[in-house]
């Protein structure tokens, strides 16, 4: 099956981007630097799916929670829900039971467990609003989660994790602009003593010609990276 387009670059995203003309949804355009981490194969060699992939999607709930019991790391979690939802675009049926499954692990877990758990339920059901946002012909299985209230959750356990509020930062670009700008400077703050996030803070957003992702989610700051 061929793969669509998701148009990352030369689409008009006024919803995210109100200072900037193109761009493209953050939770699926931008590919997350997670080093040598184990997450879902992955051949393309930029954000996109080229259509030659050859990942079978029925293993894509069982593959994907292996990935992210194995390894708390956020921005691991992040990659990882981005992927899968790019494989989803072709089996909105895989979409929804993973979403089902990580609700249900969320609703499950236990105060160990619960902030990660949430987090994952949550920044998949908005990174699959936003997949579907741009490609109208994906049956969302997302529609009706709140996707926000679930990051929300996870960060009340973890207010000062780092990873985390740069996600939130990224799922807020388009409001509220007051709690989007109180993670985005806990995000640049935790940077400081997470190389990984500041590396993913340092990367571009599509290609060196657009802003870093410091940049992204600062906007409604006036927080900057400390640069060495």
């Amino acid at each position: 099956m061929k793969f669509k387009t998701l148009p990352c670059l030369g689409f008009l995203l006024t919803l995210f981007f109100a200072t900037s003309a193109f761009a493209g949804p953050p939770l699926l355009c931008h590919t997350f630097d997670i080093g040598d981490a184990k997450s879902l194969p992955w051949i393309s060699h930029n954000w996109n799916l080229n259509g030659t992939e050859s990942y079978d999607t029925k293993n894509l709930s069982a593959d994907t929670l292996d990935i992210l019991n194995a390894d708390s790391t956020v921005i691991v979690h992040m990659e990882t829900l981005r992927r899968a939802a790019l494989y989803a675009q072709k089996d909105p049926a895989a979409a929804k039971q993973l979403l089902l499954k990580l609700i249900a692990r969320a609703d499950s877990a236990n105060n160990s467990t619960a902030a990660i758990a949430n987090f994952d339920a949550g920044y998949f059901a908005a990174t699959l609003d936003q997949l579907h946002w741009i490609n109208k012909d994906f049956a969302n299985p997302a529609q009706g989660v709140d996707a926000y209230t679930l990051v929300k959750k996870a960060l009340q356990a973890q207010p000062n994790e780092a990873q985390m509020n740069f996600a939130a930062a990224l799922v807020t670009l388009d409001g509220p602009v007051s709690e989007q700008r109180e993670y985005a400077q806990r995000a640049i703050a935790g940077a400081r003593s997470n190389p990984l996030l500041a590396r993913n803070l340092a990367t571009h957003f599509i290609g060196p010609q657009t802003e870093t992702m410091a940049d992204m989610i600062g906007r409604n700051s006036n927080t900057k990276v400390a640069r060495e």
